[in-house]
């Protein structure tokens, strides 16, 4: 049950740019197509359905059956599947990367987030579909983003070379991190659970793509989620003509770097640029290699190769070889959306500051352009942490200020004596008024003397109210250290506890009712951080 809703903004872990998006600012409207509201999904999907053909439609399920194929696929996924042959079922996407057991927390959320949402449109509109779909990013190549999760304090890792596109990893040196895993594991059912999970997922498969659609389809497969692999020569050949544009005109780079500089000017604000795009947004896959495409003097190379074509063998290699053409992440919404019949990317707030700059180049190559939403932020707290807050007479809330923050309001509220000197600032400054109206009967030059004075008292109350403060920390260092040892167990290196923690230090605890918990309490449109007891 939830225990408390913040607005994004009052977090201040959300940058200047989304809670702007999320407040519906004027200036920022021109970089996107409609706002998420259940309202504005009967015109998207008007929108898509009119530029969404049914040949793609074949092309993408005849793609995802073959990717679920040797997969225990659930009846609802099936269905899901199979519904989206049909005009009138359109889907909800969400992407992460190919994280060590699926990473920080925010993946989950990122799921259920997309999963609710569409249960939430089937109510809305009865008479569409609507299919939760799960992006596996294999294309990715950053390795050392991915070969990680915290563990109780701990830095699980997966060394090892790597170069390419890491879908297509072997899965060597995984069962070394398996053991170390199972070691910090206790004995009860839901650790067993964890255990077989991760050994299922990540010792009986040939890559990591393999590993990860395994692992999340086990965990939301009850839920009708479909998880989709975009490097598929089937739909990379619908694709083909969006590569064949980016490799010719290179309108992608023109288009987004236009964008960022109205993005820089027309807001004022100076929004940070998420992306920047190149002259050229594709990189070359083959054989461990994923390396960007460039052209100089008429000839395309892959770089840091000897791999080379003229302007006809680079349009011949593509489109006989489509599969080794990855788009980067300026190209990438767009694939999606090309192959997809699709309503509403789900993503955190860098994700979504990088889609409101890619809006010109989606209007140029006439495709929709997709409602976009922040995904669900949560904090999970326990019982016994809820608690404690209610003892040092805090709220949620007050656990997202800065720890000094937080400490001075923990000495205010818990001491015996008043350390607020405001009243006596409020006295002074009348006492003062005198002092200026007997300035301006005399000699104004005695005005700024007053002022001085004024200056140099007020600035001693300021001091002396720190030394009080400081005074009072010391006398109530034990209350102090509780609250310090409350904020960091939930604020994990003073930063967010999605970003941070892995699901399995929660599954340990609370089993496959996390996910329920999750998917009964989260609500994609709210547009709050949710505080919820688990």
């Amino acid at each position: 049950m939830p225990t408390d809703c913040i607005p994004f903004r009052d977090t201040n872990y959300f940058s200047s740019l989304i809670c702007d998006y999320l407040d519906e600012k004027e200036q920022l409207k021109p970089f996107y197509n409609r706002y998420p509201n259940l309202e504005n999904f009967k015109l998207q999907i008007d929108e898509k359905q009119s530029s969404f053909n049914t040949a793609s439609r074949e092309v993408l399920v005849s793609s995802l059956q073959s990717q679920y194929k040797g997969v225990s696929v659930s009846e609802s996924t099936t269905i899901n599947i199979e519904v989206l042959k049909n005009t009138n079922a359109f889907t909800v996407t969400t992407g992460h990367q190919l994280n060590l057991f699926t990473g920080p927390l925010y993946f989950f959320y990122k799921i259920v987030s997309t999963i609710n949402l569409c249960k939430q449109l089937k109510a809305t509109y009865p008479n569409y579909n609507f299919v939760p779909i799960y992006w596996m990013a294999s294309e990715d190549h950053d390795f050392d983003e991915i070969n990680y999760f915290n563990f109780d304090g701990k830095k699980i890792q997966w060394n090892r070379e790597a170069a390419g596109a890491v879908g297509e990893l072997d899965l060597e040196g995984l069962d070394q991190v398996y053991e170390v895993f199972s070691g910090q594991l206790n004995s009860t059912n839901n650790a067993q659970e964890l255990k077989e999970l991760f050994k299922s997922s990540y010792l009986k498969h040939q890559n990591l793509t393999d590993a990860m659609r395994f692992l999340v389809n086990e965990l939301f497969k009850d839920y009708g989620l479909v998880i989709l692999d975009g490097n598929d020569k089937q739909l990379k050949q619908l694709f083909v003509p969006y590569m064949e544009d980016e490799l010719v005109n290179q309108s992608a780079f023109e288009l987004v770097s236009e964008t960022n500089q109205q993005i820089n000017n027309s807001t004022n604000q100076h929004y940070k640029i998420q992306v920047n795009p190149r002259e050229i947004n594709l990189f070359y896959l083959h054989k461990n290699l994923r390396e960007r495409i460039v052209e100089v003097d008429g000839m395309y190379n892959v770089l840091g190769t000897d791999i080379s074509w003229s302007k006809d063998e680079i349009l011949k290699e593509v489109n006989s070889n489509p599969e080794r053409f990855s788009p980067n992440v300026i190209l990438r919404p767009l694939y999606e959306e090309v192959i997809l019949p699709n309503l509403c990317y789900i993503g955190g707030g860098g994700e979504l500051a990088y889609w409101l700059q890619l809006k010109s180049n989606f209007e140029a190559q006439k495709v929709a352009f997709p409602i976009l939403l922040l995904r669900n932020s949560v904090l999970l707290i326990s019982e016994k942490q809820l608690e404690k807050l209610q003892k040092l007479q805090l709220s949620v809330k007050d656990l997202f200020l800065n720890q000094d923050q937080l400490l001075t309001k923990v000495t205010e509220i818990h001491s015996e004596i008043d350390i607020d000197f405001s009243a006596q600032k409020k006295h002074l400054k009348q006492q003062f008024e005198g002092l200026y109206q007997l300035a301006k009967q005399t000699d104004k030059s005695f005005t700024g003397a007053v002022a001085a004075q004024e200056r140099k008292q007020i600035k001693g109350l300021v001091h002396l109210e720190k030394r009080l403060l400081k005074a009072q920390k010391r006398k109530l260092n034990e209350v102090l250290d509780r609250a310090t040892e409350l904020q960091n167990e939930l604020f994990p290196n003073q930063s967010l506890q999605e970003r941070y923690h892995n699901f399995s230090e929660f599954y340990v605890n609370h089993g496959k009712e996390l996910i329920s918990t999750l998917i009964q309490n989260l609500d994609p449109l709210k547009g709050e951080f949710l505080a919820l007891k688990v």
